[in-house]
């Protein structure tokens, strides 16, 4: 074991005969006033290896990858350090070479396709641009791109990132396409250029499982067959595990800990690490609160003297307030900036203490997540309907319908969570709206509370709330907390006179675990786990029985996450709330819910309890979801590859919608929708496989 000074590169040794492809040496990136985000970080990247950094937002992680494009936001710059590709200085070129290198020998894949695409030139326009600027080809007129040469190659590379009917594709605009397919035109305009280090970040951020899948197999696959190397940002501890040769774990602006995936997984040395592995939600902690990692990443300016993670740490020393930890280089090749490490400080490794959760939580009681043999039924679905008209012409005359639900029953018994699993465009998030009549259902029945709200004029507006998926988009900018939260209750005259409601709001403040100071701040102030938090609040404040929570969790890091999940739980017990929670994320399903219905093109195709679904799925719809599910204990289901995307629900294929995807169809799949088969009283399975069966 070694320590090293603060400055000191760190560059990892062992290379098993391959070539250096990527060197960063003590990389300092800040603003002109020197002020440091990314402050001496270094590591090294093999031929066709993967290294993954990982961390919470706003730990430098971006920036990083930034930095080795040259790609800085106005008022940031290198400041020191070095970046080498293959022997050559990144920051001794000049620009006009640096262009060459850029999407050529390395290129990036942003976290927002929505707003990395060019919205005005087609997708195959936006490929062709980069086989012209690093191949050396002249491009096609972007209307026409059914000939042979660029054309063709763009097509190609449709097809080789898993997009269908690539040749009609590539003459659509990104508007056109999903999110998952805009990452895959992302990922192809990446490999247009045949990098030899490709710059991943976040490439899987709110994709479903099965898209993920797709994605993180296509990446491999490329990585095998051109030695490519792979820099991985990421939060997604899975992802991490499953992709991952190295890892270099990065906290408010320096690599805390690298090692090895195995080394990592196994046994995670510096406290951060070992809050962020505690902080998943697992098979055996359903009833134990998350160990949620209290505060949050320190912000630019912030950081004075002593360890940067000490304000948040639970195994905090003297040294840890006083002066910053150098990094310790060990034995077996990993290293790690702690004084727990380091011999001149703590004397020996035997001080490290293994995390713990943090001081004044409490269980929860595992009795009440039970689902009860009976119990009061508090919403009930059936046969619900949202089409949407298609209108063509002049006239604009109704030519078709999008049948976005399509025949939707189910049930939530008072207090208990029922989870909406499936993939984007299946009909979750409409679902969810109609029931709150948001969006007008065609047909069928909604009782809540035994009212009936389809059709007549009984909306229960107190009583349903919903938590938007996006808590930047769904919180008024240019008003306070305190007035986000009291207008609800003015809407719907709640809560007596405005002096109560002050009142009232402090309370809820209280309850979502923010400071009452906190109402007098507007929405930007806040982190995103705190911005979740006050939605939550708002749909709290009018003292609703039922609340609908659309993606909650879905870009959380996984700190973040376990805040919100526990916060759900805790509010859950105290108020007796029901839950309708829609989601991909299946850990969350397993940790929350206490029923699942898996949703596809608009239909329940499987429910029941969250052990009958996740742990026996019998429809090769959830089959295929769980098996793409990556699994930071090595142990997951043989993958279950899905042929093609969601089909359009304008024209839903005849017979058993999944039937086009699925690799058990027969040929009554293809003539008849199934009926629902009864395996248990709670489970019930529509697919033909197991009717006359069981």
């Amino acid at each position: 074991m070694t320590n090293k000074p603060e400055n000191t590169p760190v560059i990892e040794s062992a290379s098993n005969g391959r070539a250096h492809l990527l060197v960063v040496s003590n990389l300092v990136t800040g603003l002109h006033n020197g002020m440091a985000i990314v402050d001496g970080i270094s590591f090294e990247i093999l031929a066709g290896q993967t290294f993954a950094l990982l961390g919470e937002s706003g730990c430098g992680k971006s920036m990083t990858a930034l930095s080795l494009m040259r790609l800085l936001p106005d008022g940031v710059i290198n400041q020191s350090g070095g970046v080498e590709l293959n022997g050559i200085s990144l920051f001794g070129l000049p620009e006009r070479e640096m262009r060459g290198i850029r999407g050529g020998k390395m290129a990036m894949i942003f976290q927002e396709p929505g707003l990395s695409l060019n919205p005005v030139m087609t997708v195959g326009a936006q490929i062709a641009e980069v086989l012209a600027l690093h191949q050396k080809l002249s491009p096609s007129q972007p209307s026409s791109f059914q000939g042979e040469g660029v054309s063709q190659r763009c097509i190609d590379l449709l097809d080789q990132v898993g997009i269908p009917d690539a040749v009609r594709r590539v003459d659509e605009y990104p508007f056109q396409l999903s999110g998952g397919m805009k990452q895959r035109v992302m990922i192809a305009m990446a490999l247009a250029g045949e990098p030899q280090l490709l710059v991943a970040d976040e490439p899987t951020t709110a994709l479903d499982v099965t898209i993920q899948a797709q994605v993180l197999h296509l990446l491999r696959e490329t990585q095998e067959k051109t030695g490519m190397g792979l820099l991985l940002i990421t939060h997604d501890l899975g992802v991490v595990a499953e992709m991952a040769h190295r890892v270099g774990v990065m906290y408010a602006g320096q690599i805390v800990e690298s090692a090895s995936r195995t080394q990592l997984f196994a046994q995670p040395l510096h406290p951060y690490t070992q809050k962020l592995f505690a902080a998943l939600p697992r098979e055996g902690s359903r009833n134990q609160p998350l160990a949620a990692i209290p505060g949050s990443v320190p912000p630019l300016g912030s950081i004075s003297s002593g360890c940067r993670f000490a304000p948040r740490c639970d195994q905090t020393f003297t040294p840890c307030l006083e002066q910053s930890p150098v990094w310790t280089q060990l034995a077996d090749g990993r290293g790690v900036r702690c004084h727990l490490y380091d011999e001149r400080v703590a004397g020996s490794l035997l001080l490290v203490a293994k995390s713990k959760n943090q001081e004044g939580e409490r269980d929860f009681a595992g009795e009440s997540y039970r689902l009860p043999a009976t119990g009061y039924k508090l919403l009930e679905v059936f046969d619900l309907q949202v089409h949407f008209p298609i209108r063509k012409g002049i006239l604009q005359r109704v030519a078709g319908q999008v049948k976005a639900v399509d025949g939707v029953s189910l049930t939530i018994a008072k207090g208990r969570t029922l989870a909406l699993v499936g993939e984007s465009g299946c009909g979750k998030t409409t679902l969810g709206k109609a029931l709150l009549q948001l969006v007008p259902p065609t047909a069928g029945s909604v009782k809540f509370d035994g009212l009936e709200l389809v059709g007549g004029r009984a909306v229960q507006r107190a009583s349903m709330q919903m938590v938007f998926q996006d808590p930047y988009a769904s919180l008024n900018p240019k008003m306070r907390v305190a007035e986000i939260l009291e207008e609800g209750m003015s809407a719907l005259a709640i809560g007596g006179n405005s002096a109560a409601r002050q009142e009232q709001i402090d309370i809820l403040l209280d309850k979502v675990g923010l400071a009452r100071e906190a109402k007098w701040r507007y929405p930007h102030e806040f982190s995103g786990g705190q911005r979740q938090r006050i939605a939550i609040a708002r749909a709290l404040a009018v003292s609703p029985q039922l609340l609908i929570c659309d993606e909650p969790t879905s870009a959380l890091d996984v700190s973040v996450q376990a805040q919100i999940l526990n916060l759900l739980k805790s509010l859950q017990q105290e108020l007796n709330l029901s839950y309708l929670f829609i989601t991909h994320n299946l850990a969350v399903v397993e940790y929350l819910a206490d029923e699942v219905c898996v949703m596809y093109l608009g239909r329940i195709v499987e429910r029941g309890t969250t052990a009958e679904v996740l742990r026996s799925p019998r429809h090769p719809y959830t089959q295929a979801l769980l098996s793409a599910v990556p699994r930071i204990d090595g142990d997951r289901r043989e993958y279950v590859r899905l042929a093609g995307d969601l089909p359009s629900p304008a024209n839903p294929p005849a017979g058993c919608h999944f039937a086009p995807r699925c690799v058990e169809v027969m040929d009554r799949c293809r003539r008849s929708y199934p009926v629902g088969s009864a395996l248990t009283d709670t489970h019930i399975v529509f697919c033909n496989l197991l009717i006359n069966k069981d």
